[in-house]
């Protein structure tokens, strides 16, 4: 395993706390498997449509499988709200401390939002916690707040807002068409007795359940990879700064860059900044094949040179569909050179979330199903609701995007209520959003707080 051979240059105490780190990483997301089961399984356990036991374990594969299928382009969001920089110092004791307060940070607060049953967003926690640790660094290199990429932090916190509105803005409309299309009470009404549904109905929110499942391993798989990876870049930015595995790596960028200066030229674009950047990619890159060839003590250089040239490149691209269409595939080729992440930690964030989809549901079902509405859930409002929560993840997985499971089906299941005139719980509601509000200053705090101290002490 390519973990084991990087990992055996570094200094045993080094080798320790990086093993504790991939633990608590691991464990962070193994937490937001069974924190966020809930958002799959509520449907179908309360209209009685599977047993609980079958309906997490089914929910888990199903989480197992969206992450191994889901790509890797949301991780890179995450990873890239806080330079990596703040990573790369002669001084591994603060790249430790840093990444460990973020970790412990974020699993203090999903644990006690789970322990109280609190359906509260893991990215939100994620994301808060990264923030934390990358604002107090700034303020005591008295950078002031430039230490974070805030350009992509204003894109996540964009789509972490409004996709819990459009949950319930179309959760709402889906429930009003499927009224006036299906005209059959049963869907509309709560069970009596506890009574199963309509074997079509149970069919679909089987289905639904599984689409919500595979949506969120997809999307928030995709953090936990983001997490994963900060990690090593931390530890181990010689082996994990560009993708050094891939023999041809090296051609392939070089190649690209040189596709891209040609197309800047032929579209009569001389912009001096791009064009500096892109020789000095090539000048790195001359005559090697793989990555592997740049010097250990020039690969972080060089990575960051590459970085720099794919966000101006990017800007650019967005200038015109022309633009776009001849840069896309060459900045897709020299973004593979820095963004990969190993097979191995794809593997083990899957089983940690899929196995901790299958535990410690039973507190945020709860809260999800009974105290959201004012009535049992219906068949008809965990149909909708589960679809739109699939649809919507699965958009912001194409869209490149982190967004919240907890918050889309909450709202989701909220929009259902008022359009179907359930009536929702204010008090419950007021829980949930106040939770919703406070998990980004929380967890910020937290790790904020957490990085202080360890960074005097240690």
């Amino acid at each position: 395993m390519d973990l084991i051979t990087s990992a055996s240059s570094l200094p045993t105490i080094t080798l320790f706390f990086l093993v504790i780190a991939l633990v608590i990483a691991f464990g962070f997301e193994f937490i937001n498997g069974f924190h966020d089961t809930a958002n799959a399984v509520t449907t179908v356990i309360y209209t009685k449509s599977l047993p609980a036991t079958p309906a997490v374990i089914y929910s888990g594969f199903l989480n197992f499988l969206g992450v191994m299928t889901g790509g890797t382009s949301v991780a890179f969001s995450i990873v890239n709200l806080l330079p990596v920089d703040l990573l790369i110092d002669n001084n591994n004791g603060k790249a430790l401390v840093m990444v460990l307060s973020l970790l412990i940070g974020g699993i203090i607060w999903n644990l006690g939002t789970w322990f109280i049953g609190l359906p509260v967003s893991t990215s939100h926690t994620l994301i808060g916690s990264i923030l934390g640790v990358g604002i107090v660094n700034s303020l005591m290199n008295g950078n002031g707040l430039s230490g974070l990429n805030w350009s992509q932090v204003v894109t996540v916190m964009i789509a972490l807002v409004i996709s819990p509105l459009i949950g319930f803005a179309l959760a709402a409309v889906g429930m009003l068409i499927m009224k006036l299309v299906i005209r059959d009470e049963k869907l509309y009404t709560p069970p009596l007795d506890n009574s199963p549904p309509p074997s079509w109905i149970r069919s679909v929110l089987i289905m639904t359940c599984g689409g919500v499942s595979f949506a969120h391993g997809s999307n928030d798989g995709q953090k936990g990879m983001g997490l994963i990876l900060l990690v090593l870049i931390g530890f181990m930015p010689v082996y994990y700064a560009m993708d050094i595995h891939d023999h041809q790596k090296a051609k392939t960028c070089r190649e690209a860059v040189v596709n891209v200066k040609q197309a800047l030229e032929q579209a009569k674009i001389s912009d001096a900044s791009i064009l500096t950047q892109a020789d000095q990619v090539i000048e790195n890159l001359e005559g090697k094949t793989s990555l592997e060839e740049v010097p250990s003590d020039k690969r972080w250089e060089v990575r960051k040179e590459i970085y720099v040239l794919v966000v101006a490149l990017e800007k650019l691209q967005k200038s015109s569909p022309e633009i776009k269409k001849t840069l896309y595939p060459q900045i897709s080729v020299i973004k593979s050179s820095i963004e990969f992440i190993p097979l191995w930690v794809i593997v083990g964030v899957a089983l940690a979330l899929g196995i901790g989809t299958t535990i410690g549901y039973k507190r945020i079902v709860i809260t999800v199903a009974e105290k959201i509405g004012k009535s049992h859930l219906t068949f008809g409002q965990g149909a909708v609701a589960e679809s739109v929560t699939a649809l919507t993840i699965l958009g912001a997985v194409f869209f490149h995007l982190p967004v919240s499971t907890t918050h889309v089906l909450s709202s989701g299941i909220a929009g259902t209520m008022v359009a179907n005139k359930s009536g929702v719980q204010l008090e419950t509601c007021q829980k949930i959003l106040l939770a919703w509000v406070f998990t980004f200053p929380a967890s910020m705090t937290l790790s904020g707080i957490m990085f202080l101290v360890g960074h005097f002490v240690f």
